[in-house]
Order: C-alpha cells, then structure tokens, then sequence
C-alpha cells in the first residue's frame, strides 16, 4: 500500500475522531446550559425522574446483590489460599463502593436508559416531531435533552447509592449463612473500613455517569439518520459511546481520587 495513502487514511480517520469528540462536548456544553434557562418543563422532568429512576431499581437491584453475593465468595475462595478469609467484609465493602456499584450502574443506565433516550428522540425525528416542536417556538434541547440530563445528574448518584448498599447486603448475606461469618463483626468490619472520600467518589461518579447516559443518548437521538436503520443506528451508537465514556471516566476520577 501507498504510504501516502495509509498515513492520509490515518490522518482523516484521527480528524474525524476528533471532531465527533468536539460535536459531543459542545452539544454537553449546550444541554447544561438549558438546564438553568427557562423556559422549564416540570412535566418531562417528571417523566425523566420516573423513568431513569424508578424504572432502572429493579435491574440495579439484581445486579448489585448478585455482584456483592458473587465478590464476596470469589474474595473468599482467594483468601483462603493466604490464610486471609477474614478480609471478606473490606473489601466486598470498598470493591462495591469504590468501583463495582457505580460502574456496574452505569453500565445498567447506559443499557437501559441511554438506548431508550436515543431511540426516542431518533423516532421523533424521523417522524418530524422535532421539526413541530421548533414550529410551534418549543426549543428541542430544552423540551427534550435538559429535562432528561437533569433528571439524570439527580437520579443516578441516588441508584449508585442504592447500588452500593444492596450490593454489600448481598455480600453480608453470603458470607454470613454461607461462609460461617459472625453477622455483628461483618458489620463492625464494612462500617469501620469505608471512609468518607469512598462514599463520595461513588457518588461524584454515578452523577459522571449519569450525565454521560444522558447526554449520548440525546446527542445520537438528536443526529440519528432517516428512517428505521438511522433509529437502529443511533440506538447501537449511543449505548456503545456511553459504555465506553463511561468507563474511561471511571478510570480518570478513580486516578483522581485515590492517587493522592
């Protein structure tokens, strides 16, 4: 091949990375914006409020006490070839709080939340409700991106919270009736170890998380192609971005947080 060609290839494809990552954060910078503008729509962030957070308990319930249940007989298993099975309580207590609650959360929210954003307002589109929206003077960013990402940055922190604790209640039922566990000192344990800049990293990123949902979904919502493969498309692409922001996020304020 063409070593022009292959570097020029190269070229274009970083541009074109790069501009989509420009599109993204002016598109973030734009729907925050709105969130302090009015005009406001309490009844879309009522529905927004219910449907990210209410509707996503069940599925971040299960997952969080299955995770809790599974990290504490895997940390079990692990320790006992080191003689160090009574460590059982820390750390299920600060791998859910520190990582696995709100990771897994987000993950959840992306899966759920952002696919349904995205396919939404793609059906919106494609149906030119958008387009009667700015004709009857209703801005589509403060009608129907602010109402969510807000509802988003309220929500999730509070799931990851509720993430975390039914995650490490999933572990204590383990390791109590399974593992042999004195219920009053696995609780002693989890209580004495966790520290205060552990709760509140869970919580800054679950709100991290939550924006991203939120803001992917709406952004490929937003700029989904015509017909039903562009509400496919934008649907796959959303939840796709969101994961991988998602996680990479979780690494930066993890470094943040914890490299001092």
């Amino acid at each position: 091949m063409n070593p022009v060609a292959l570097l020029g290839g190269l070229g274009r494809a970083i541009l074109d990375t790069l501009a989509i990552f420009g599109r993204v954060a002016m598109f973030a910078v734009d729907a925050i914006s709105h969130i302090f503008r009015p005009p406001f729509y309490p009844r879309e962030f009522a529905i927004a409020l219910l449907n990210i957070g209410w509707l996503s308990l069940p599925v971040v319930g299960l997952t969080a006490i299955f995770t809790g249940g599974a990290l504490a007989l895997q940390i079990y298993a692990g320790g006992a070839r080191f003689n160090a099975e009574a460590v059982v309580p820390q750390i299920v207590a600060i791998g859910m709080v520190r990582e696995l609650g709100p990771v897994l959360v987000g993950l959840m929210i992306a899966a759920r939340v952002t696919s349904s954003i995205a396919a939404e307002i793609a059906t919106m589109k494609v149906t030119e409700q958008i387009d009667a929206l700015v004709t009857l003077s209703t801005h589509p960013m403060k009608y129907l991106t602010a109402p969510r990402v807000l509802a988003a940055l309220i929500t999730v922190p509070a799931l990851v919270g509720v993430g975390d604790v039914i995650g490490i209640a999933g572990g204590y039922t383990v390791a109590t009736q399974n593992l042999g566990f004195n219920p009053a000192t696995y609780l002693m344990n989890t209580v004495n170890f966790l520290e205060t800049r552990d709760i509140v990293s869970s919580l800054v990123k679950g709100a991290a998380f939550g924006l991203i949902a939120a803001i992917m979904g709406c952004y490929y919502g937003m700029n989904s192609g015509r017909g039903a493969q562009g509400v496919g498309r934008a649907t796959k692409s959303s939840v796709e971005s969101a994961a991988i922001l998602i996680l990479a996020a979780n690494f930066v304020l993890t470094g943040v947080f914890f490299s001092l």
